[in-house]
């Protein structure tokens, strides 16, 4: 059975890209938005919250990271 994650995107004014990831955790956090995190340019910082740490038992948490386009 396939597993999906919600991925929020906010964009600022300014451009800045905010992408949340959530009902992931641990390593489906990071690997879920790779792809689209590579198209859109480099990750000025990560702010991994509790649930990355949790493991792959809990599958609710998020995660928010700001993009820099290229």
């Amino acid at each position: 059975m396939a597993e999906y994650q919600k991925v929020e995107y906010r964009i600022a004014k300014d451009g800045k890209i905010t992408e949340t990831v959530i009902d992931a955790s641990g390593a489906a956090c990071t690997s879920t938005t790779s792809g689209i995190e590579n198209a859109l340019g480099e990750v000025e910082t990560q702010e991994l919250l509790p649930e990355y740490y949790e493991g792959d038992d809990n599958v609710t948490g998020t995660e928010q990271q700001s993009l820099k386009q290229k």
